[in-house]
């Protein structure tokens, strides 16, 4: 299986990189052996000349509150990149496995969001990625979609280890609990897009489509720093004696974000028999190492 794999520097993609070995021949590229920043004949003929089955894109313009100022950036790769590649993947008869986010959601539902529900992004960095989305449905090749939710790796910089970071400067942290979503393992979401690849492209090709794939279950910011801190493998070095809730508001950011965000997967989990572990059981492994 000839797999191309966009973006494996970033946080996913490093953990793709490896979980994808075993399938074959992967042949991954990042900045700056690719630019997506003016993406357009240069993206085109590299696909072309990789020849790829499966294109998997982890590539993203992920600060949310530059994107503010730096809208053309955000979605020359975010949305017009991943057009190109599902034109591409099209016309080489490839699959393209795309990753999106809670973030095409206001978060004004008040629960788990389902695939059908409509999306409302109040950033650019969002609207750019449910463009992004869009462009891959309207290709009409073989994909799937993946809406995933607040990635984190110890690798990269998150907002895990921003977390042990601040613990151990600051005596008290706050940290806002208004703001729900899953906390997505980036091992975790590499593992199980490799499982689904291992089963070989027709499997993935007749149930294509538009799926959430996130840690199972929510919990807010200030939950999910007081796990962080819990597990700290390094609880010795920590500063902190207290975590004081806070809102969004406290915070001012030029990006608006949702506050309830969380992602409903029981559709992935209906299609395809499986289903990311629950949020604190990842992080617990994460943390482990």
């Amino acid at each position: 299986m000839r797999i191309l794999l966009l973006g494996n520097t970033g946080q996913l993609g490093w953990e793709l990189q490896r979980c994808l070995l075993p399938l074959g021949d992967v042949n991954g590229l990042d900045y700056p052996e690719i630019d997506l920043s003016n993406p357009g004949q240069g993206l085109r003929e590299m696909i072309r000349a990789a020849k790829p089955e499966i294109i998997v894109n982890a590539t993203a313009y992920t600060a949310v509150d530059v994107a503010e100022s730096r809208r053309d950036l955000a979605y020359a790769i975010n949305a017009t990149s991943s057009a190109v590649m599902a034109e591409e993947a099209k016309a080489l008869g490839a699959t393209l496995i795309h990753y999106s986010t809670d973030y095409v959601f206001d978060g004004s539902k008040g629960g788990p969001y389902i695939e059908t529900d409509t999306p409302n992004p109040l950033n650019v960095y969002g609207s750019s990625k449910l463009e992004g989305e869009q462009a891959v449905q309207s290709a009409g090749g073989s994909h799937l979609i993946f809406r995933t939710a607040w990635v984190y790796s110890l690798r990269r910089e998150s907002f895990v280890t921003k977390s042990l970071l601040w613990a151990r400067e600051n005596e008290t942290l706050r940290v806002v609990d208004d703001q729900v979503s899953n906390p997505t393992s980036a091992r975790m979401l590499a593992e199980i897009t490799a499982q689904l690849l291992a089963r070989g492209r027709d499997h993935v090709s007749e149930r294509a489509g538009l799926y959430h794939l996130a840690g199972d279950g929510f919990t807010s910011r200030l939950g999910w720093t007081r796990l962080i801190l819990e597990l700290d493998p390094g609880r010795g070095e920590q500063k902190t004696r207290e975590i004081l809730p806070a809102s969004t508001a406290d915070f001012p950011t030029p990006a608006r974000r949702p506050l309830f965000s969380a992602l409903n997967c029981d559709r992935f989990a209906a299609v395809f028999g499986l289903r990311l572990p629950n949020w604190q059981l990842s992080l617990r492994l994460a943390m482990q190492g």
